[in-house]
């Protein structure tokens, strides 16, 4: 691995969502940490042994944190490992990353959290938090050891696809957590209206003849949720929240104080039901696509802040897995690569401030995990990332860095281009088309 620069990134539109700047400056890095930040483009006085990168006006940001990723490591590793998410990040400009617990074996005991932050620092360009499982084995039965998951570094706990049924055991779940500030993540997912179905329920999927789960399944369980955390006063993320329905149920326990946090994943930001089209099964996600109301209702919330979090959903998927009728093709999509671009795109496309849409992927994240990322503060870990949001790039075979190449974005261009990403202030990709 390449040493820390000594370097200064000079004219460059600084955006920090953490100090809610959006201007002309610098930042100068030394010792994998920001030495300085200024909100002039050069630097005032000059220091003979700084490497001086011109980034010719183009954006300097934190680097992402991303906080719901899959690999298949370990256990599935054909999937993808540790260092093919991590070299697949490093190229989407994300610095940060929360495997989810969803391996084999689960991540359930303290020891399964060593072990997997072990496995990432010896291969992972990137840093690696893991997230515990909140029950055993992921079954809803037993709570998992979650304060000794938390004290060997799990950053939060859920049990990822599989919604926890049974009230008394997520009552558990939550008081316990409570005890001691932890997150708990959920899905709000109805388990015997979503049972069996791979779309929504709709004119879509009736025409389709695909089997479909009403939009109001997510309200539903996500009602239980919030009834429970008001009962426990625990912390809670609603993982990958989708609908309308359920942004109504999300204000309402804002409204009456409750500490909730929700997240978005980028492919229902992007992508709406229609996009099935003639059963492409790189569009059969978990949750499923929704409505076009849906998603632009999605974007509306991130953008006056109601979503606090956007999520790549990385869930890598081998062709064998996906090259099969719609029905049994497995759900996911890869998306380290394509985050930041298709965000970028948010911006281009629907107006959204740049500012706006980075905090979501940047401070928001960070501060909800209280991990030492996301701005661009002095003193800060030097994470950062460089990056034309006007250049294009086209998303093929070819440039895709993850193991399993299962993105619905295949074949489109996006706008907006890594061309360099730092880690503690090593430089851990640069745009081989593209150098500063």
């Amino acid at each position: 691995m390449s040493a820390p620069l000594k370097a200064a990134f000079v004219n460059a539109r600084l955006i920090d969502p953490a100090t809610d700047y959006d201007g002309p400056g610098c930042v100068v890095v030394e010792d994998g940490r920001i030495r300085s930040v200024s909100h002039s483009p050069s630097l005032s006085v000059g220091d003979p042994d700084l490497q001086v990168i011109d980034c010719e006006g183009r954006v300097l940001c934190p680097g992402l944190v991303d906080i719901r990723v899959k690999t298949g490591e370990p256990g599935s590793e054909p999937r993808e490992t540790l260092k093919s998410a991590g070299l697949a990040a490093a190229a989407g400009g994300i610095t940060s990353i929360v495997i989810q617990p969803d391996t084999d074996p689960v991540v359930d005991e303290p020891a399964m959290v060593d072990f997997l932050m072990r496995r990432a620092r010896d291969n992972a360009l990137v840093h690696v938090y893991a997230a515990g499982a909140a029950t055993r084995g992921h079954k809803g039965e037993q709570m998992a050891e979650i304060g000794l998951m938390a004290e060997a570094g799990a950053v939060y706990f859920t049990d990822v696809d599989q919604p926890v049924v049974n009230s008394k055991v997520l009552r558990r779940v939550l008081s316990y957590a409570g005890g001691f500030n932890a997150l708990i993540a959920h899905r709000p997912k109805e388990p015997w209206l979503s049972q069996g179905t791979v779309a929504t329920e709709g004119e879509m999927a009736a025409r389709m003849g695909l089997s479909g789960v009403p939009a109001l399944a997510e309200r539903i369980m996500l009602e239980r949720d919030l009834a429970l955390v008001e009962l426990t006063g625990a912390r809670f993320l609603i993982d990958q929240l989708s609908t309308i329905e359920a942004l109504e149920s999300l204000q309402r326990a804002r409204s009456r104080g409750l500490e909730v946090s929700a997240s978005v994943s980028i492919n229902h930001l992007m992508f709406n039901e229609l996009d099935i089209g003639d059963y492409r099964t790189f569009f059969r996600l978990d949750p499923p696509l929704r409505s076009e109301a849906d998603r632009k209702a999605m974007i509306a919330a991130v953008a006056d802040g109601l979503i606090d979090i956007v999520v790549s959903a990385h869930n890598p998927a081998p062709a064998e897995d996906k090259r099969l009728p719609f029905s049994e093709a497995a759900p996911g999509a890869i998306g380290l690569q394509t985050l930041l671009s298709a965000l970028i795109g948010l911006h281009h496309e629907d107006g959204v401030p740049l500012i706006d849409l980075l905090r979501t992927v940047t401070s928001n994240p960070a501060q909800l995990l209280g991990l030492d990322a996301g701005t661009l503060s002095e003193g800060a870990v030097a994470d950062l990332t460089v990056v034309d949001i006007d250049a294009p790039r086209l998303i093929d075979d070819r440039t895709i860095l993850s193991k399993s190449k299962n993105t619905p974005f295949e074949g489109r261009t996006l706008q907006g281009r890594v061309l360099m990403t730092l880690v503690a202030g090593r430089p851990i990709y640069t745009d081989p088309e593209m150098r500063l």
